[in-house]
Formats: C-alpha cells, structure tokens, sequence
C-alpha cells in the first residue's frame, strides 16, 4: 500500500485514536483532529499531527483536508444510550460535521472517504423484539431511526451517497454496531453497556456491595464489536467496492443480563441485579445482519465477546485502582 497524508477526523476519540495509531503504524502521515483539549483525547499519537479544532466550522475542515488523500470521518458528539436519549440536538449538531467535511473533501480533491455511521440508522419496528431478526442493510428504510443521532446518521449517509453521484468522490460508509474495548470511555455518562457494566462490578466488589444497577429489564439483546474487529473492518471497506451503506458488527448476541453474567463470571462474583425500569435502555433488539459484508469482503467480526470483555475489564479494573488511589492521597 503506497504511503498516504490521511485525515483523521474525531481522532481523539476512542475508535479514532485507534485508528490513528494503526495508519501512523503503517507508515502513513497522519493528521488527527477533535475538538477535545488534548489532554482529554483517548490516545495521543506521537509521531502524527495532532490538531484541536471544532471540525463544525465550515473554515476548521477546510483546512484540516489541506493536502490531504484520504477522509476518515469519525467525528461525532455521541455517547451511551442515557446520552443519545438526553441529548438529541447535540447529536443532530453533528450533522455540520459531515456537510463540511464533504464539501472540503470535494474542493480539495481528496481521493478517499469513509464516514462512521451507526446500527442507530434502523427502523424502530425492526427491533421490538428481543427475539430480534439480525438488521439488513435494506432494513434502514422506510426511515424510522433513533430519534435525534440515528436521524443525523441517515441524512449524513445520504449526503455521502450523493456526493459519489453528483461530484465523483469517492465515499464509503460503514453503520458500526456498539464498539467496545480497552482504551474507551467507561464512566462519566457517555460510556457503553460493556464498559458500564465493568464498572459497576468492579466498584460493588471494591465496595463490598450485594448489588448492581441494570437499566431495564435486561432481557434487551445486542452484539458489541470489540475494537481490533472494528479498525479491521474500517480499512477494508474503506479499499472496497462497497457503494452502499453496511453493516460493521458482530453478529453474536446477548441480552444485557447475559453480559452483566460473563462480567460478574470474569471478576469472580456474583451480584443480584436491581432493574432501573425508568432508566434510558434503546430498543428491544438489535444485531447485525453480516451477509453482505461475508459476501463482499469474505470476512466478518469474529472476536468472541468473552475474550473482547476480559481484556475490556482487566483494563477498566486498572483504571479504577488508579482514580480511587488518586483520590485517597
């Protein structure tokens, strides 16, 4: 693979800096931007260009494609399901992000670009059940998305696909199904069910607590990607054929009590679950449908959940050994 200058946009994020962290690795110049002061980003790259910008700003992307050949957009203000639930205009806000960045991408004549969409996309009638039919792609339309960031998501990937159809850029979109691993946010309110739920069992085990919070009533089923499976999948779509928005997630599935089980199992504990009913908790059931993505790349996630989940939660434990000793000096 010749050596690229690549933008990564939301490159102090957690999937970002992965991703960042992959292409420098490659031999790539990198330049990653995020809004967040560096000190917050997730990983900070040496040996790449390390910008803070607010990429909302139709100036801030123009200059950030300067020079530029690939796009990967992974910028967005999102979080866990108590923050998407809570915050809906935040996360349509995001759809500035896009706009920009596309219109940037096509008057700097970037080669490549791939934006992060989101399993968020679907129709709400295809998953209210727990007994959930794995999402197809088709299964985004008719339009009945997560109110608010699923929405952004939609138009977002509409404006990917027209600008392949009007201006020739070159654009892939991948709808990622709930990323999780080491690195990743895991508290503060915008973290994910996996990492939430490490947490929860690490602190009542810390605390000598008999119980954890679960929100719902944890028969809800998802399939949680772990990282590695992610950046892997990112760079492959990325140099695909693939024109049409699809699927990047695993396809094996667990009702949120079943992961709140594996973790207790890997801490060696067992907790009673008191079930927060008024709590955010998304739809009933969602998994990704991986079909498409066998048939055009020959390959699909396929880290088990229980490996991710033990290198998530040895992680995670580490890192709360660290606060609360911080917090005791």
């Amino acid at each position: 693979m010749s050596k690229k200058t690549i933008l990564v946009a939301g490159g102090g994020g957690f999937i970002g800096g992965y991703l960042v962290a992959h292409l420098r690795d490659k031999g790539h110049q990198v330049r990653s931007v995020d809004i967040k002061p560096q000190d917050e980003w997730y990983q900070v790259c040496d040996g790449t260009e390390n910008v803070v910008a607010d990429l909302k700003d139709q100036a801030a992307c123009q200059a950030a494609c300067e020079g530029v050949d690939d796009v990967y957009n992974l910028a967005a203000d999102m979080g866990g399901m108590g923050f998407i639930e809570n915050n809906k205009a935040l996360c349509m806000l995001s759809v500035l992000i896009n706009t920009h960045l596309l219109q940037a991408a096509a008057d700097k004549k970037v080669g490549r670009f791939f934006y992060a969409s989101s399993a968020c996309v679907y129709n709400a009638d295809k998953q209210v059940s727990e007994d959930v039919i794995p999402l197809k792609e088709e299964d985004a339309y008719p339009a009945m998305p997560e109110d608010g960031y699923g929405w952004e998501k939609l138009f977002s990937e509409r404006m990917c696909r027209h600008f392949r159809e009007d201006y020739g850029l070159y654009t892939r979109v991948a709808r990622f199904h709930n990323v999780y691993g080491p690195l990743g946010t895991w508290d503060g309110g915008r973290e994910k069910a996996p990492a939430a739920i490490c947490r929860k069992v690490i602190d009542a085990k810390a605390n000598g607590l008999d119980e954890i919070e679960i929100w719902g009533d944890g028969k809800q089923t998802r399939s949680f990607m772990y990282i590695d499976d992610c950046i892997q999948g990112i760079l492959a779509i990325m140099d695909s054929d693939i024109l049409e928005p699809i699927n990047l997630g695993s396809d094996e599935l667990t009702t949120i009590i079943g992961l709140a089980d594996m973790v207790e199992e890997i801490a060696g504990v067992k907790f009673k679950h008191d079930h927060n009913l008024s709590a955010p908790k998304g739809v009933n059931g969602r998994n990704s449908d991986n079909t498409l993505i066998q048939k055009y790349l020959g390959w699909a996630p396929g880290i088990r959940l229980r490996d991710g989940m033990e290198k998530t939660y040895a992680w995670i434990e580490a890192e709360y050994q660290k606060k609360h000793a911080a917090q005791t000096v």
